[in-house]
């Protein structure tokens, strides 16, 4: 009897390997992970395994009661770990972090985003857990729940290290340096799993909270000189053409510029903006460079010309730091400064985060009057946000600073039938379909309220500014947007998808299409320039891009970047001019190293709280 026993399966094994071979069929098909070779394919699969053995062999040391609650329990947990991660990615493309989830804040208004990811179906991603349950209540005698002697015990964990080992040795030599790439999350998941992706995430969060304990202004020489040699020189004929002028900051909730001077069933998308640009100097080549803090990240980057961090949101996660953004330099300049979103105050962290800015007033939720007829989706409709909004511009002191952000272009892109002024479009996304109508729609509201602008007089003493904050429409709908594109959505096309618009209306001014590449974080020296404010002491890393010497070059938060001549991606250089991999060996090997330094010194006066440093003197 005792050797039958020992022939039976234990319990251990069969709750590991189903939920094994789950994540491994999780990844296959509800995360996008690019996979170049066999060992790449062999590395995602054992990547799992190592973590599992680890968490249920914990039951080997437990009494035969206790076991069978602990490895529901974790089955439970560790299932819903990897759901998590599922429902994230199906909008952000992206993978939880640990800062992320301090962000409980936000869970109460996502309202239909959140149930537009769900699905009843999504409780066969709980099959193995389903399974245990009805093992533990029938214990078939094919498995087996006795006790371990010590010396299973111990060759247990040897083999558990040794699989673990065994992945991250062969791992790192597939992609050396692998564990300095925090900022390329799927490269972490598809070499050392989701699992122990989560573990390393918890040490990089206990080191970044460090760091600021352990700062001291020396950190900012190396800094300094990076700044100063690559400091553009002052455009003579535009520093200063709109001294004085108000400043109107709009932030074009998830607007791409695929969509400018494009049809959908032979209909204009953006007819206003396609004028608007006519009449405005319009950034063609403009990308956003947001990370998992979406449109907070946007203004974090729009008003410090910092990057945002590869984990989480700085409004969230670096709310108390010492900050030199725009609305304080032009506080400090006799401008009033205001942001306006109709939208609860605390949504990310927006109340706190906007005094370590400079902000003297925040038109929020409470500052509008919202009802069931004027609002869809995340809230109030983009047209009547604009047409209140005008009551709290007449009320400003002039000049005044005043940033708008925009709701209705929000993922799930509700709309009422009123308010559908062109045809969705046709295709296997339902979200693709549906963005071009609320597209089309903050255009109309767009421009209603330029025209208001005009009536009331604000319009001719007033530089417009307007940016995509970031994009809208995910790779996860790359198979619509090749259909909508008449081109396979490639690593080099997804990457020039991350283009927004940029389009900056000076009165009295012509416009003009400007190409240089470029990015939001290039937005705070450029505008402080125009009004006549010179950002030469400041620590940023933008470029003001009326600039004579202003040179091609974008980086995004994942580590990609974007020049003249070259984009790379995923790890590829890629040739714009053909959108192949670029044949000239190493052709962006001297840019890729300016995009690490920069994003590991922004990450450094962040994680440092380093501008605590600076003196005032210097700014």
């Amino acid at each position: 009897m005792r050797k039958f026993n020992r022939s039976r399966i234990s319990l251990v094994a069969v709750a590991t390997v189903l939920l094994w071979l789950k994540t491994y069929i999780v990844y296959k098909t509800s995360f996008d992970i690019k996979i170049e070779n066999w060992r790449q394919e062999f590395i995602l699969f054992i990547n799992p395994l190592s973590f599992l053995m680890l968490i249920f062999g914990v039951s080997m040391f437990l009494k035969e009661k206790n076991k069978k609650s602990y490895i529901i329990l974790s089955s439970f947990f560790v299932s819903s770990i990897l759901f998590a991660n599922v429902v994230f990615y199906r909008f952000f493309n992206d993978f939880l972090t640990i800062p992320v989830l301090f962000q409980t804040s936000n869970m109460s208004d996502l309202g239909s985003s959140v149930s537009e990811l769900l699905s009843w179906t999504d409780l066969l991603y709980f099959t193995d857990f389903f399974l245990l349950l009805v093992l533990m209540k029938r214990k078939p005698k094919m498995v087996s729940f006795r006790q371990y002697t010590r010396a299973e015990r111990k060759a247990y964990l040897l083999v558990t290290l040794s699989i673990a080992f065994f992945n991250l040795g062969w791992a790192e030599t597939e992609r050396p340096e692998l564990l300095t790439r925090t900022f390329d999350r799927e490269m972490l998941i598809r070499n050392i799993g989701t699992y122990n992706y989560h573990i390393y995430d918890v040490f990089l969060q206990s080191k970044s909270s460090a760091q600021r304990a352990l700062a001291d202004g020396g950190e900012l020489v190396d800094i300094e000189n990076y700044r100063n040699a690559n400091y553009n020189k002052l455009n003579d004929e535009m520093f200063g053409i709109a001294k004085g002028k108000n400043v109107i900051l709009i932030s074009l909730e998830s607007t791409q510029s695929f969509v400018l001077n494009q049809t959908v069933n032979g209909e204009v998308i953006t007819p206003f903006l396609n004028q608007f640009i006519q009449e405005s100097y319009y950034f063609n080549n403009f990308y956003h460079q947001t990370g998992q803090g979406k449109t907070s990240d946007s203004e974090f980057i729009v008003e410090n010309s910092l990057y945002p961090l590869s984990r989480g949101a700085v409004f969230f996660t670096h709310s108390g730091n010492e900050y030199h953004a725009t609305p304080e330099v032009l506080r400090e300049r006799g401008y009033f400064t205001a942001s306006l979103h109709a939208n609860n105050k605390s949504f990310w962290n927006r109340d706190i985060m906007y005094e370590s800015l400079g902000y003297q007033r925040f038109y929020s939720l409470s500052d509008y009057e919202v009802t069931d007829e004027n609002s869809i989706g995340w809230g109030l409709k983009d047209d009547d946000f604009f047409q209140q909004s005008i009551q709290h511009l007449k009320g400003m002191p002039e000049p005044f600073y005043a940033k708008f952000i925009t709701l209705t272009n929000h993922f799930p892109f509700e709309l009422g039938a009123e308010d559908i002024l062109i045809e969705p479009y046709t295709s296997s996304s339902k979200t693709l379909n549906q963005y071009f109508t609320t597209v089309r729609y903050q255009d109309e509201a767009l421009k209603y309220f330029i025209q208001s602008l005009k009536d009331e007089g604000i319009y001719e003493d007033s530089i417009i500014i307007l940016y995509g904050d970031h994009y809208g429409i995910s790779e996860n709908h790359n198979k619509a947007m090749g259909e909508y594109l008449g081109e396979e959505v490639t690593p080099f096309v997804s990457t020039q998808l991350q283009r927004v618009p940029f389009i900056v209306h000076i009165p009295g001014q012509k416009g003009k299409t400007i190409s240089t590449v470029s990015a939001q974080i290039d937005i705070k020296p450029t505008l402080l320039h125009l009004l006549g404010v010179d950002t030469k002491q400041d620590i940023e890393f933008g470029r003001d891009l009326f600039s004579e010497d202003t040179t091609d070059f974008a980086v995004l938060r994942d580590g990609s970047f974007i020049t003249k001549d070259y984009v790379y991606t995923r790890e590829i250089c890629f040739d714009k001019n053909t959108g192949e991999p670029a044949l000239e060996e190493n052709a962006c090997e001297l840019y890729a190293e300016k995009a690490k330094n920069e994003l590991e010194y922004s990450d450094r006066i962040i994680y440092g709280d380093l501008l605590r440093f600076y003196g005032r003197n210097n700014k």
